[in-house]
């Protein structure tokens, strides 16, 4: 199947002074692009990722990078046959990393390529922890081997995390690995961390992304989690990969994610296709018998549901 979207990762700390007209900057030019995605824009910086038709890759990355705002950004890419987001979405949020604290930017962790960090993976001894800083259903389709994740509600609680892992390692004497998906979050988990007590702190520069394309496989288990429509992705196209998830009814290897067909659960969760059909694309019996049960579709890649119309919301009013 030919691939003729380019999916792009990118972010960018930097001040903006007046976030409204960048947004609106942005909203100007995308209109007339093939492109869909979700951009978040603030005082801080940037967050986006987007699909864009290869047709349009020279024009975007010509406007972006004679905008001097973004003339350091990385853009990381994968290509994909068809858009990864439904919508393109460009608008205002205060964080664009949630976090509900302020951190000082200049303690950041050091950024470690990929190279880099491949070779302290395999030179790591007793006094070196590595933190897979994403959420527990990305943990579960893939990670790095040896890494540790850490038990959270939600990583608004990281800090409280970070406090308590003092009392497993000694923040003099450990070495710190921090990685996430596309590096961003590690910007401010690894500051957090040197402001903990932390003296030797280091973060994957550009995040498994990053790692997958330049590095390939070696020391990751599974697949790589994204948040637009494509889900699971291998990261590295060039490799096969071993499978680590697991079929939430019958353990088969498994690393299709499917949103629970029962509207008012919603609940992410992995399933084989045989059991998806079974069981009506719902994550429980509860769920199945539910009255705002939506159909499944499905299928070996499932998209996440759209919102509905208002017009067919209505058939399942509770």
């Amino acid at each position: 199947m030919e691939k003729h979207y380019l999916v792009l990762a990118y972010y960018h700390f930097v001040e903006i002074e007046n976030p409204q007209k960048e947004i609106a900057h942005w909203k100007r030019f995308l209109k007339e692009k093939d492109a869909k995605g979700r951009i978040y824009i603030s005082e801080e910086g940037i967050n986006g990722q987007m699909s864009l038709h290869e047709n349009d890759w020279a024009a975007f990355k010509e406007w972006i990078y004679d905008n001097s705002l973004f003339e350091k950004m990385e853009i990381k890419i994968h290509r994909y046959p068809e858009h990864a987001f439904a919508k393109m979405t460009v608008k205002y949020r205060k964080q664009i990393v949630a976090l509900d604290q302020k951190v000082d930017m200049t303690k950041q962790g050091e950024h470690v390529p990929p190279k880099k960090w491949k070779e302290m993976l395999e030179n790591r001894d007793e006094n070196t922890v590595i933190i897979d800083v994403r959420n527990d259903y990305e943990w579960k389709v893939g990670h790095f081997e040896g890494a540790e994740k850490p038990d959270l509600e939600t990583f608004r609680e990281f800090p409280e995390y970070a406090e308590s892992l003092k009392e497993k390692y000694d923040p003099e004497k450990t070495k710190v690995m921090m990685y996430c998906t596309g590096g961003i979050r590690c910007e401010l988990y690894s500051a957090l961390m040197v402001e903990k007590g932390f003296k030797d702190v280091f973060q994957l520069e550009g995040g498994v992304i990053k790692y997958g394309l330049e590095e390939g496989n070696e020391h990751w288990k599974g697949g790589l989690f994204v948040f637009d429509d494509r889900l699971i992705v291998p990261i590295s196209e060039e490799e096969e990969h071993e499978v680590i998830g697991t079929c939430h009814y019958c353990d088969c290897g498994c690393e299709v994610y499917y949103n629970c067909a029962n509207m008012d659960c919603n609940e992410l969760f992995l399933c084989c296709t045989a059991c998806a059909e079974a069981h009506k694309g719902c994550c429980s019996k509860v769920c199945i018998d539910a009255p705002r049960r939506r159909e499944c579709h499905v299928s070996d890649h499932p998209k996440p549901y759209r919102k509905l119309p208002y017009e067919d919301k209505l058939q399942f009013k509770k």
